[in-house]
């Protein structure tokens, strides 16, 4: 396999990526007719199969699929050589391409930008996604480090605390546990839930918070995808819900939700720092890292106590 090309590779991954010979020769910018020849020579070279066709399309085999970590690895090779020579010419230049948990999106636009004024030749991609889009982007070596509440257990990563993640309860402004002192567990587990997607890092705290009542969540509540779609429903008064804090600054400032004060919350998660733990770390990485662990935190918004009137400081 050393007489494999880089184009050859990259073929690989548009039709890995894309599903279809037209789509991947449009994307390379070649004809349909070349790309497949350079296909059917690659597979008589490996000896092996590397595609199923199929009438949904181009489906990898489990052959395809070592070609395709092959071209990742590849790829991501000259992305850190390119970083290293900007870094031996001494210059603070490179590529950095960064995964948000949808909940990050708060505050991952203030952390990038003072990123940016320390490090301005280093250029972000971002990517925001729920936390099985950002684990999968992680896994499939799309994205360099990302920000979530708990690292996977299903890839091998490097992971560092940068500041601390609050889950609370809240509810409308005039619901009737509002302003109620150490609502116990089983009174919260009465009311009617609007919870995120199975999955979720704040759903999995919320069913461990709650496993210890009689009451099932999927008997409690109403799942919703969006924590925004989430805030309007309980300011509409359709339910209450467990969320980060880090989601609701303006709308408890403006009095439109309250953060309720159940018994033994908030709970208290951390934000970390992920990467995969089979690569070596880039020039961009590393300054990235530097500054989340050295002043991440401070752009966090943080909650004081869970009680609805100076909910923040």
């Amino acid at each position: 396999m050393r007489n494999v090309t880089l184009r050859q590779l990259r073929i690989v991954e548009a039709i890995c990526r894309l599903g279809r010979i037209n789509l991947a020769a449009e994307a390379l910018r070649v004809t349909g007719p070349a790309l497949t020849l350079q296909i059917q020579q690659l597979e008589r070279d490996a000896g092996v199969p590397l595609f199923d066709r199929t009438r949904n399309g181009m489906v990898p085999t489990a052959y395809g699929i070592a070609f395709l970590e092959a071209a990742r690895a590849v790829e991501d090779s000259l992305v850190r050589l390119e970083d290293s020579i900007s870094a031996i010419k001494g210059l603070r230049t490179g590529r950095l391409r960064l995964g948000v948990v949808s909940t990050g999106k708060y505050f991952a636009p203030q952390l990038i930008a003072a990123f940016r004024d320390q490090v301005p030749g280093i250029e972000i991609n971002l990517f925001i996604g729920n936390r099985a889009e950002i684990i999968a982007k992680l896994r499939d070596h799309e994205i360099d480090i990302a920000l979530m509440g708990r690292p996977p257990r299903d890839v091998e990563v490097r992971a560092e605390v940068f500041g601390d993640h609050p889950l609370v309860f809240i509810a409308s402004a005039g619901h009737a546990l509002a302003g109620v002192l150490e609502i116990p567990r089983e009174r919260i587990a009465q009311e009617q839930f609007l919870v995120r997607e199975k999955g979720s890092g704040t759903r999995i705290s919320l069913e461990i918070f709650l496993s210890d009542t009689p009451h099932k969540l999927e008997e409690l509540g109403t799942e919703i995808a969006s924590n925004e779609t989430i805030k309007q429903a309980v300011i509409a008064g359709l339910g209450i819900a467990f969320i980060s804090a880090h989601t609701i600054e303006q709308e408890v400032k403006l009095g439109r939700l309250v953060i309720l004060d159940v018994v033994e919350t908030p709970i208290r998660r951390q934000w970390f720092s992920v990467s995969r733990s089979d690569r070596v770390t880039t020039p961009a990485m590393q300054a990235f890292e530097r500054f989340l662990l050295a002043q991440g935190a401070r752009y966090l918004p943080v909650v004081s106590k869970p009680y609805p009137a100076n909910a923040f400081r």
